[in-house]
């Protein structure tokens, strides 16, 4: 295909070939116990990389806190350090980017999951409705959290800046703060899961307080031309949502510009689910589109794309590059896929989440199918 989605592209110190990029994907792989990237880790993400391309890895804890489902890989151990290190070398062997994703679930754990069994932590003691994992792959229902005291939050804003340093550490080109997908960050930045009467709740500036303050840890501690931000305004993952998503949105992508982070990475309102569900929300503008005069720097969108919408959302700028999940999932090759415009395989949503080789390494490439 022609090629605007298949033109180079600086993303801060990034240096792209294609604009095809691998979304951030949990998998529940990692070697237990240590939560540590494993040899299998490292063949599904050598097998998705790509000359110039860019993969954002899965989300990892930077905490033993901030875990929330069984077999999710961190970033906080030496042995995991090592564990990833071994995924970026593999990642550049083939010439490709990757950055690691920063990731604290908040009240969307079990305390199954948590050191010593402590309960979750999240900005309010409010339980999200659904279900969570237990240590064990159970499903059951969410616990009530604990709220952060005040005095908590800055170390946990130093725990962010110190999983960034530890990813740079394990070789990768940058890091993604997780600020979607009704997880600690959203947690924060949403009224209904914080009814926090301090400065980081009430008011929509308050409440995009933790968020940029993190944003700025992280940046001053990688560079904020290695440092990239998701976020999900219209979002309805794991009991997140607001009914009015632009003035929130809008206040926090314009302190977030103020950074001249490396890019911003946001998700469509029809792919809002977390990957838990297929989601389309009706009458709602593109994210990209409707935040895009608010942002700077690169924009990558994500959200149930395909080869032709890539394409137009890139050639009318909406986007700088476009990121895909469950496609990446079952299509090792992708990028070559779409560029020869050839059949795709077809995801098996039952292997998502946990096992082995099945539903995650052995999806055919185009040389094996």
């Amino acid at each position: 295909m022609t090629s605007n989605l298949f033109s180079p592209l600086k993303i801060g110190a990034l240096e792209l070939t294609h604009r095809v990029v691998m979304a951030p994907l949990t998998r529940m792989r990692a070697h237990v116990p240590g939560n540590i990237p494993t040899k299998l880790n490292v063949e599904y993400y050598r097998q998705r990389a790509s000359a110039g391309g860019l993969i954002v890895s899965e989300g990892a804890q930077i905490s033993e806190s901030g875990q929330g489902m069984p077999a999710t890989p961190g970033i906080h151990s030496a042995a995991q350090i090592e564990g990833w290190r071994a995924v970026t070398e593999a990642v550049h062997d083939k010439g490709g980017v990757i950055v690691l994703q920063l990731w604290h679930v908040g009240r969307i754990s079990h305390s199954s999951v948590q050191p010593n069994n402590a309960l979750p932590v999240a900005p309010s003691a409010i339980a999200a409705a659904g279900n969570a994992f237990t240590a064990n792959f159970e499903r059951v229902p969410f616990e009530t959290p604990r709220a952060l005291e005040r005095k908590e939050i800055p170390l946990l804003i130093e725990t962010y800046a110190q999983a960034a340093r530890n990813a740079m550490a394990a070789g990768f080109d940058g890091v993604e703060i997780h600020g979607a997908n009704g997880y600690l960050l959203e947690q924060f930045l949403q009224s209904r899961s914080n009814k926090r009467y301090d400065g980081y709740g009430g008011s929509i500036e308050n409440r995009s307080r933790l968020v940029v303050e993190v944003a700025k840890a992280v940046s001053s501690a990688v560079g904020p031309d290695r440092t990239g931000i998701r976020l999900s305004p219209f979002g309805v993952a794991n009991d997140s949502g607001v009914d009015d998503p632009f003035p929130l949105y809008a206040h926090l992508i314009g302190e977030l510009s103020k950074l001249d982070l490396a890019y911003l990475h946001l998700i469509e309102p029809r792919a809002s689910g977390a990957g838990q569900a297929e989601v389309d929300h009706k009458n709602v503008p593109f994210a990209s589109e409707l935040f895009r005069p608010l942002w700077g720097n690169a924009l990558i969108a994500a959200g149930n794309y395909n080869a032709e919408t890539a394409e137009t959302a890139v050639a009318e700028g909406r986007a700088d590059a476009i990121a895909f999940g469950r496609l990446f999932i079952a299509n090792p090759d992708l990028p070559t896929r779409l560029r020869r415009r050839v059949d795709l395989n077809a995801y098996n949503r039952a292997t998502f989440y946990g096992g082995g080789a099945e539903g995650y390494t052995d999806y055919p490439a185009l040389a094996d199918a």
